[in-house]
């Protein structure tokens, strides 16, 4: 399959539901079945519980009923090649949290108007430069990062202070301007030739300042470890099917109703998040219809979706040429949810870390959000 056709229609997600995913994939044509079986390992538990009567009324009223707790449905879905997956239970979502001192009212607003004038508003005196100095964009300039994570690591700083305002300009503005970054570093350091571009938005996402900003980071010898595994997860699938896996991949979430065309672009709810909310946009070039489709992504998970705190990176090709094969590697991004900027908890513990990550979002609610989009979602 071309990455350049449109796909085929696909079931609404809408009255779907991760709960029934087993039922979902049985109902599926043979090819199809065979498709999810050869990238997805399926297994569907029902866990129960049986609470003292003492707790009905609190389980009534955070989990709706006694008997959505005494019976729990828990879908773990793997992937084979890449070793990412999930555990799902919905359920999880009503847990009640733990918020700090105060109610939990963290005003997002007042937080942006006192950092206003941080370093990141006066980038040009206030942060250092690359060697090469720095890259300008129309909306954004780059600085070189002071603690950095590894030799050539850079932060494309945001002309515009508020983390959670942005346009579709000047998303395509930080990605062009982090594309322009790289090749930059690329051209003083033949040898670093490994490009990763993240976005860490507000506290929970683990950014360390408010001001809106991204970080590019260009590294040798091997992509980053993550990176990496997925090329070889991809190569892997290549030789033991003799199909393209990440066309597969798509194939599978457009059978049951997870995948979104936006042109040239597919984006994808995924069945194996890492986190909250996880959607990743595939395209084989970083073109105009990847970048509106990165914007329309962002803007749904924000817009209808409650986003606050979010994670974005891209998993793109290296810039020359190396030793390993990155043929058929598209430009991939991740953006997923990183929970409520008031909440005390972590959304990690020990067993995402350590084991596999649990989420309580369900992916055809939010392959339904990106469907069901009106005119003002992507303003």
């Amino acid at each position: 399959m071309n990455h350049d056709e449109p796909l085929a229609e696909a079931p609404s997600p809408a009255a779907r539901s991760i709960a029934e995913l087993d039922r979902l994939v049985a109902e599926l044509g043979e090819e199809e079945r065979e498709h999810f079986g050869r990238i997805l390992l399926l297994d569907a538990a029902t866990g129960r519980a049986d609470p003292p009567e003492t707790m009905h009324a609190w389980l009534e009223k955070h989990f709706g009923s006694v008997a959505a707790v005494c019976s729990q449905r828990v879908v773990k879905v793997t992937n084979r090649f890449t070793l990412e997956g999930a555990l799902f239970n919905v359920l999880r979502a009503s847990r009640p949290l733990e918020e700090p001192p105060g109610g939990g009212s963290l005003r997002l607003e007042e937080a942006i108007r006192d950092s206003a004038g941080d370093p990141f508003c006066r980038p040009e005196e206030a942060t250092p430069a690359d060697p090469f100095g720095r890259v300008r964009g129309k909306h954004s300039v780059s600085a070189s990062n002071a603690a950095k994570s590894d030799g050539w690591h850079g932060v494309i700083v945001f002309d515009e202070h508020a983390p959670l305002r942005f346009s579709a300009e000047q998303v395509v503005d930080y990605l062009d301007t982090g594309q322009a970054w790289f090749a930059k570093a690329h051209e003083v350091d033949p040898s670093a030739c490994y490009p990763f571009f993240l976005w860490n938005c507000l506290w929970r996402s683990g950014a360390s300042v408010l001001h809106g900003h991204a970080q590019v980071l260009l590294t040798r010898k091997m992509h980053l470890a993550r990176v990496e595994n997925w090329r070889r997860a991809a190569f892997d699938y290549g030789q033991a099917w003799r199909s393209d896996y990440f066309q597969d991949l798509i194939s599978v979430h457009r059978s049951l109703g997870l995948a979104i065309p936006h042109g040239t672009a597919t984006i994808l709810a995924s069945l194996t998040p890492v986190k909250e909310k996880e959607v990743q946009v595939i395209a084989q070039r970083l073109d105009a219809d990847a970048k509106a489709a990165v914007y329309r992504v962002l803007r749904v998970l924000i817009g209808k979706l409650g986003v606050q705190s979010f994670n974005l990176a891209l998993y793109q090709p290296p810039l020359a040429p190396v030793a390993e094969d990155w043929e058929a590697f598209p430009f991939v991004f991740r953006i997923l949810d990183r929970g409520r900027l008031e909440s005390r908890a972590s959304d990690l513990g020990a067993l995402e870390i350590f084991g596999q990550s649990v989420i309580a979002s369900d992916p055809f609610s939010v392959a339904a959000a990106l469907m069901d989009q009106t005119p003002e979602d992507v303003q």
